[in-house]
């Protein structure tokens, strides 16, 4: 049976962080079965990420568990070659399914396809230590289209990769990704990391990324 290696949920989880400016995640547990983030995002205070989900069935079990008894709005992130069998034990944990058919990604960066803007819309390129964000502006000056790259070593870690409705079908998320490849690789890194929604999914995989696991999301009870 396939697994989800705990390396690569770390890589993701590094670079995740470092791009959102949150702290750096903690161990939960003391058997290395996931690791911790403090997102204070309201109804979404801490996120759990799994890293043994698929090798060892107990270490989620014990994860889930502890998201199901957290006093603070909770979510727990499954990364997973097995997603059926993590939503039937989460769900076994009492905890509710947040319906999202999310992908871990990967993509080699040297060969990443580069497209251009096509005008109006113009580049606009931000960096701020290891965070790039990378937007396209309209001629009125609003954002059309942006994404943030934070380099950790060898890797990018893409994150919030947005498209305004107005804006959409004139391959801006194409120019987006493009764009944050190149910053990237000139800063050094060779892989890229993501977590794909489903709207995202497609054009990822037209622009050479690859399906590394299925992650399932859910969250505890509300906080008493």
């Amino acid at each position: 049976m396939g697994k989800i290696e705990s390396e690569l949920t770390r890589r993701w989880l590094d670079g995740w962080t470092v791009a959102r400016a949150l702290p750096a995640a903690e161990e939960v547990g003391a058997s290395g079965d996931g690791l911790r983030s403090a997102c204070g995002q309201p109804g979404r205070e801490v996120e759990v990420f799994a890293l043994r989900a698929d090798e060892e069935p107990e270490s989620l079990a014990r994860l889930a568990a502890t998201v199901a008894a957290a006093r603070q709005s909770t979510w727990l992130t499954v990364p997973t070659q097995h997603p059926g069998a993590v939503e039937a034990a989460v769900r076994a944990a009492g905890l509710e399914l947040v319906h999202r058919a999310e992908w871990l990604m990967t993509a080699d960066l040297a060969g990443h396809p580069v497209h251009e803007a096509a005008a109006p819309y113009e580049l606009e390129v931000r960096t701020e230590g290891p965070v790039t964000v990378v937007s396209f502006r309209a001629p009125s000056g609003e954002v059309a289209a942006r994404g943030t790259v934070a380099v950790v070593g060898a890797d990018a870690v893409a994150d919030r990769i947005e498209t305004h409705a107005a804006h959409r079908r004139r391959g801006l998320g194409s120019a987006v990704m493009g764009s944050l490849a190149e910053v990237a690789v000139s800063r050094g890194a060779r892989t890229g990391l993501l977590i794909a929604s489903e709207e995202g999914q497609r054009l990822y995989s037209a622009l050479g990324w690859h399906h590394a696991a299925d992650v399932v999301i859910a969250r505890g009870p509300a906080a008493p």
